[in-house]
Parts: C-alpha cells; structure tokens; sequence
C-alpha cells in the first residue's frame, strides 16, 4: 500500500512524532551547516561508533515495517504487513534499550560537529520508541481520529502500476487475517488494563469498519481500487485474471476480518472502554502523560506550565479578536460575533468543489508570493483532494503532507471559507506539503533525520499562518479573524489538552472552551476535542513550536538588525528538517554568529 499517501492521509498519526528534553548548547551538523565550515570539519572515532549505531539500527527498523517510505523512487509494494503480536514488541523494547546503553557510551563532546545535531535528534527518536514499548501503546492503536484499518484503507487508494506490485499487493491482502488479528490481541490485553481511548471518543467510529463489510461487492471496497484502472500495456486476458483474483483475496480474507473486527468493537471493545478522559487515570498516567508531553513539545515542561502558558496566550489573542471587530464595525460582543460568523450564509461554499477550489486558489495565490520569502524551493507538488467519504465525518478539517492537500468537504456548513487561507498556508504551503518536501531534498543527511517531529513540524505550519499575515495573503478582516481563530484553536489546546488529562475537566468542559474563544463549528469542536481526549499530548505541540519559531525569529531580527534577511532564515529553518526546538533554537544562533547568511550560499 502507498505509504507516503498514507502517511500524508493519516498525518501525526502515521507520522513518528520524536522528543526529548534536549540539551543546550548544540552544534549544527555538517547538512545543516553553510556548506564551507562543513568541509572544514574532520569526523573522529566517536563519529565512526555513532554512524554504525544508527546505520545498523535503521536497516533493523525498516525490515520491522515501521517508518513510512520517504524515498520518492519508493513504489514497491510489501507481501505482507508489520508483525505486531507481543513476542515481538517485547523483542522491539529489548532492541532499542540496547541502543539505548550504546548510545550513553559515547561522549557527545567527542563527535565531531557534523554529528552532534545527529546524535541528540537520534537520542530523542530511540527514547521516544523506548517510551511507546514501555508503555505498551501498542495495545491501543487507534484514536477519535484514526485507527489501524483506516490507515490501511488509505493506502489501498494509491493505483499501482506494474503486475509484480499487484501481485505483491495480493499477498498483502492475504496477510490481513492475521495481522487483524494480532491488533484485537493487542487491544484485548489493553482492555483488560484500561488501557483503552475513552468510550465517548469511540461512538460511531465503526463507520470506517461498515464501509467495509456493508459494501455491494468485493469490488465496491477500497481494497479493490488497485484493480479498477491497470497499465494499457497489460494484456486484457491478464488483467481479468488479477481483478479475479483481487475479488477472491476480499472475499476470503478482507472481509472475514473486517467482519470479526467490527464484531469485537460492537460486542467488547467499545462497551467496555474506559470511561475516564484523563490519561493521568491511565496505568502509570502521571508518568505516561508526562513522557507525551516530552514526545510532543520536545521540552521537559510541566502540565501546569502549558496550562498557565495557554491562559496567557489567549488573552493576547482574545485583544487581536477585539481589534478585528471594531475594523469591521460589527455591534456585539465576541460571542455574538462568533455567533454570526458560525451561522450567516456568506462564510460558507455551497458545494464541495467550491471549498475545494477556493483552497486550490490560495495555495496558487501563495506562489505569486513564494520568491519573496524562500529562497530555496521543494521540487515536489502536491495535490488538492477531498478527504475520503469513509473517514471525513470524524476527520479534521484538513491535513497535508508530501505530495498531498487533504480538504474536508463533508458537512459544508461547518467549513467557515474566511479560515481557508489560514488552513491552506498550514497544511499545503508553506506548511506541511512544502516543509517536510524540503527536509526530504537535503543531501548527506541520515535517514532517521527524515521522521517526523511534531512540535518542529506543527509549530512551522502554525507559524505558516501567522506568516501569511505579512505575506498579503488575508484579503479580508473576515479572513485576518479566521487566522486568530485558528490561533486561538491552537493556544487553546494548551489549556484544554492540560486541563483534561491533569486537571479532571469534563468533554464538555473543554467543548465550552473552544465555542467561547474560537470561531470553529460545533461539528468542528465536538471532533476536535474527542480527538484531544483520545490522543494525549498531541495537541501540545502546534502552539509551543510556534512560538520557539516566532521568539528565534525575534532574536535573529534584532541582532542581525539591516542584515537580517528573512528568506535566509526561513531557509536556515526549514533546511533543518524535524528537530527537537532546542536544537532549532541553538541553529539560529549559529545563523547569527555567521551574520545571517544563507544555507544555499548558491542561491544568493
């Protein structure tokens, strides 16, 4: 199945989110450095003993299945899926605990400037995956937002192009009973310890199963997409026998799973799912909430701390709010005003093509505009889609990633056009489908340095709405409030986030929350805050990463003063790929230092 359209689909839940508490100072590598103190840098032993660490660990990692593909050669298809049972997770833990020793063993002070940068990424990434066995997350893979056979579903989607990747797909399907049922194993052992998402985030969600099992015919369901469109090239007679054989494989093994499945969650899992919200009334949830915290904002701070932080943020943006309603002359309050942005016709499209052509509009708009503010640019494109009917009830409002703008056109209504731009500019450029391209294009960098860090890589695109400021990119005040509204969404996370798995808040407490700050649609808000219940931490990272971004920026401005050149430090940003903030933080100081220059001195 298609990874990289999987993993754009199913976003931070497919993607691996990494951290750690980092520690400061920090080095940048020879790929992040500008290119004549690279070549001025001499590795040493202890840059030899880390390479074989990680160099041995990612080829480990990639024959286990778990890293989506980032290779854009990549089209292969895997015979068969990742082994999940037990034994195996066990055997993972023991494996990265390993690494783990070999890691401590080598001195940071003793690798060379290429490496550091690599060796606090990679550390992070391995305690991360030590923290997720340890925990046993495995035994809960799914959440208000997405689940192990929705992503599956998602990589059916992709067409394939050559006999040996449908022939290779075909022995995946036949592997879907026993992978299927490794994953009611795993979330039968996480039943029995409460370790479960929270019941109320779980109602309804079977409709990505029924999609399935009530389908028409074997060849209605997503599996059989592959099969519907083959290459000219291949013979008729052999492509009626591979579509024959595709209806066999769903009807001997895609259905009968999905059937067992969707019994296990009718009879078992979701009447006996936890009915606690918080992930502090988890096994071990104070530390398990804490390690979230550490995975998703790459800081070591307390609950209190955000909770306390997102208090503060908002009332900054509640003054902006203010500020936008007086320009616009509305006579009301802010609730009112939310009230009549969330109910009068103006704001909404008539019609999914509609909210799908206007997205497409601001991300072509944004290229009138790009040169002025990057100097480097990704090769690849990406595409505007409606996300999957299967998935769109319970689905944001949007996600992007390589290749790919995902656009939510179910439940019109509930889609404000005065919040596209904002949404645009953080899912498709110049947030996740221009960022993670330009991570991915660094030469000489290793593999693992492509995984996903959600605090870097959700605080850029909230970053990217704020940018969109400066850019022109907001044509109306209408617009400039639905770019608070999105910052306020996210701020406000700090507060419902905390508020729900430390502080005891209730569902509807947090729904309150968000109707009173932010402009979102009730639909909106009700999927927004399951998915906060049922995926702790998460949410965290979009606002703190923004303003680790906005606070580096702020310090490059006044110490470069004229010098300061803001494609060059977006460039510097964006060449790093996911990294840890503190390691981001320390690489604008070295910007600094070196007065501000580019990291592509050729395109100066």
């Amino acid at each position: 199945m298609d990874k990289k359209f999987n993993a754009a689909l199913t976003g931070a839940s497919m993607l691996l989110a990494l951290g750690a508490a980092v520690s400061l100072p920090l080095q940048a590598t020879a790929a992040d450095k500008p290119a004549a103190a690279a070549r001025a840098e001499r590795p040493g032993p202890a840059d030899a003993r880390f390479k074989a660490i990680y160099t041995q660990e990612w080829k480990w990692r990639q024959s286990q299945k778990l890293e989506e593909g980032e290779d854009d050669d990549d089209s292969g298809v895997d015979t068969s899926l990742p082994r999940i049972d037990a034994a195996t997770q066990k055997q993972r833990l023991d494996y990265w605990l390993a690494v783990m020793k070999k890691l401590d063993g080598i001195s940071e002070k003793q690798l060379s400037a290429g490496e550091k940068v690599n060796y606090q990424v990679y550390k992070a990434q391995i305690a991360a995956l030590i923290a997720a066995q340890q925990f046993r997350e495995f035994e809960k893979p799914l959440n208000a937002d997405s689940a192990f056979w929705s992503n599956l579903a998602s990589g059916a989607r992709r067409p394939l192009t050559t006999e040996k990747q449908l022939r290779d797909y075909l022995k995946q399907l036949a592997d879907m009973p026993r992978y299927f049922n490794d994953e009611i194993v795993n979330m039968r052992a996480g039943l029995a310890r409460g370790f479960t998402p929270p019941k109320v985030t779980l109602v309804g969600r079977d409709s990505s199963i029924t999609s399935v099992t009530e389908a028409k015919s074997a060849q209605d369901t997503v599996y059989y997409f592959p099969f519907k469109t083959m290459p000219a090239s291949m013979p008729a007679a052999q492509q009626e026998a591979l579509r024959a054989e595709a209806v066999k494989a769903i009807e001997t093994s895609v259905l009968p799973s999905y059937r067992k499945l969707l019994q296990f969650m009718r009879e078992e899992y979701v009447p006996h799912a936890r009915e606690a919200l918080a992930a502090e009334s988890l096994p071990d949830g104070k530390a398990y909430y804490q390690s979230k915290i550490v995975e998703f904002t790459t800081t070591s701070m307390s609950a209190d701390q955000i909770h306390q932080i997102g208090l503060s943020e908002m009332a900054k943006i509640r003054a902006e709010m203010h500020d936008v309603i007086k320009q616009v002359a509305f006579e009301g309050d802010l609730p009112a005003f939310l009230q009549f942005l969330r109910t009068d016709p103006r704001f909404y499209a008539r019609t999914p093509e509609e909210l799908l052509m206007r997205s497409a509009w601001v991300a072509k708009k944004f290229d009138g505009k790009v040169s002025q503010y990057f100097g480097y640019l990704p090769r690849r494109r990406f595409a505007v889609i409606p996300v999957p009917d299967d998935q769109a009830p319970f689905y944001t409002s949007g996600r992007g990633g390589p290749g790919v703008y995902l656009v939510n056109t179910y439940n019109l209504p509930s889609r404000a056009l005065y919040s596209v731009p904002a949404l645009t500019l953080h899912e498709s450029a110049p947030g996740h489908a221009f960022q993670m391209p330009v991570a991915m294009e660094q030469k000489g960098r290793p593999a693992f340095r492509n995984a996903y860090i959600s605090a870097f890589g959700e605080g850029w695109a909230l970053y990217s709405e704020r940018l969109g400021v400066e850019m022109g990119m907001y044509e109306t005040p209408y617009e400039i409030f639905g770019m608070l509204s999105y910052q306020a969404w996210r701020a406000s996370r700090l507060v419902v986030d905390t508020g729900i798995h430390s502080k005891g808040w209730t569902r509807k407490q947090a729904q309150d929350y968000l109707h009173e700050n932010t402009a979102l649609s009730e639909h909106e808000i009700e999927t927004e805050v399951d998915r906060y219940i049922s995926w702790p931490g998460q949410a965290l990272s979009y606002y703190l990463g923004e303003m680790s971004i906005i606070a580096a920026r702020r310090k490059a401005e006044a110490a470069l003063g004229t010098k300061f050149d803001i494609r060059a430090f977006h460039d510097t940003v964006l060449q790093l790929g996911s990294v840890p903030l503190p390691v981001l933080e320390a690489r604008i100081d070295t910007f600094i230092a070196d007065g501000g220059k580019s990291p592509y001195p050729q395109l100066d």
